[in-house]
């Protein structure tokens, strides 16, 4: 058997509308001022950010605005946004955005919880938070997963640094999840959404501990759901159903029910976190981007755990050779991400990989060479700078 624990405290409001209800949710967790922090002009220009203002009001709350997220937030932004809460008295902070606003909000409510450390150091290792301040979102884009995870990415302008916490003091009170929201994401911010799902399954799914059976059917009927809906999407963009398919998979694949996630691999978001940290390329996108070759480069280290994803999640026939079957599981996955317009290469970035960025991207991966990162097959420096030629 495999033993652990599972804690997901997050409480879920899953409707159309159910924006209407941050006010009430509010007052449920105890909020007086409320910090509401969101992203670009979408927020604003689409009617939500006073929809949702005005429920807060309603509800008899003060708030104060902090938009301007960036795509891979910045830790320059956070440290603004903390100093804001300091000069208003903010006790809650209401993240309106998808996942680069929901990790920004978690930062920031990590610095104003834990005034006599600087919050980068959290982010980096050097210190563990001590408290949070209390927090909820309202998703407007499926892919990251952090409405209910306790994982938080910022990206430091300062060296180009993206960097990741994992602690479960940054869950969220609340999310508010409406699929109504997302349906002016643009088709390729839809599809890259759908490939970080995907991945945040696939990074638990290749481990080398034991699996319970029931884990692996629910992350394999995940990713089919992803895949069917993504195609469905790739048609037509307006269709709710399909965009409630993947907003609630979105959700799961990071909530820890398909995988204990400090079990899984997470080399590819490493790998990853260095190209968008750097090129500020969609997250999703730039972890299509890698996959396949990531696949090809690990394979030889359980070739039947990729047998049995090509047979389970592609219906690939079992012809008793685990190799040749694995590859074709890889090809499909290729296939896929191709067919809804994701890049399957570094240079579908528009990035050029050279030995001289390799490297770099290597050294900054592992820190110099001074850890290695995954778990299914640790990966040191030479070896991520292998993958990032080999995927170029």
């Amino acid at each position: 058997m495999n033993n652990f624990t599972y804690f997901a405290p997050t409480k879920i409001v899953f409707a159309k509308g159910a924006q209407r209800h941050a006010g009430a949710l509010l007052k449920e967790f105890g909020a007086k001022k409320v910090l509401v922090h969101f992203g670009g002009k979408s927020a604003r220009s689409s009617g939500l950010l006073a929809e949702v203002c005005g429920a807060i009001k309603e509800a008899g709350l003060d708030f104060v605005e902090f938009g301007g997220v960036k795509p891979n937030p910045r830790l320059c932004d956070v440290r603004a946004g903390a100093q804001i809460c300091k000069e208003n008295n903010i006790d809650f902070i209401l993240a309106v955005g998808g996942g680069s606003v929901i990790d920004s909000a978690k930062a920031i409510a990590l610095a104003i919880a834990n005034p006599d450390c600087d919050v980068w150091d959290f982010y980096t290792g050097k210190a563990q938070p001590k408290a949070c301040a209390p927090l909820g979102t309202i998703l407007t884009m499926a892919a990251a997963g952090s409405e209910m995870s306790e994982a938080s990415v910022i990206t430091n302008d300062d060296g180009q640094l993206k960097r990741a916490i994992n602690n479960d003091l940054v869950r969220a009170k609340f999310s508010i999840l409406n699929p109504e929201l997302t349906l002016s994401v643009p088709p390729f911010q839809t599809q890259s959404g759908c490939a970080d799902i995907l991945m945040h399954t696939l990074e638990r799914y290749f481990k080398n501990t034991e699996s319970f059976e029931l884990t692996d059917e629910l992350a394999e009927a995940l990713m089919r759901t992803v895949i069917k809906n993504a195609k469905i999407l790739r048609e037509n963009p307006q269709d709710l159903d399909a965009r409630a398919e993947i907003m609630w998979a979105s959700t799961v694949s990071h909530n820890n029910i398909t995988g204990d996630r400090t079990k899984g691999d997470w080399a590819c978001h490493a790998l990853e976190h260095e190209l968008s940290g750097i090129f500020d390329v969609p997250h999703g996108a730039g972890l299509s981007a890698i996959w396949s070759t990531w696949a090809k480069f690990v394979l030889h280290q359980n070739p039947a755990r990729f047998a049995r994803l090509a047979i389970k999640v592609w219906g690939v026939e079992d012809i008793g050779n685990d190799e040749i079957t694995a590859l074709k599981g890889i090809e499909k996955f290729d296939e896929f991400f191709v067919s809804v317009g994701l890049p399957v290469r570094i240079s579908g970035l528009d990035i050029k990989i050279t030995e001289e960025l390799a490297e770099t991207l290597a050294q900054k991966c592992t820190n110099g060479g001074e850890f290695k990162v995954g778990n299914f097959r640790p990966l040191g420096k030479d070896d991520a700078r292998q993958i990032y030629l080999n995927a170029k």
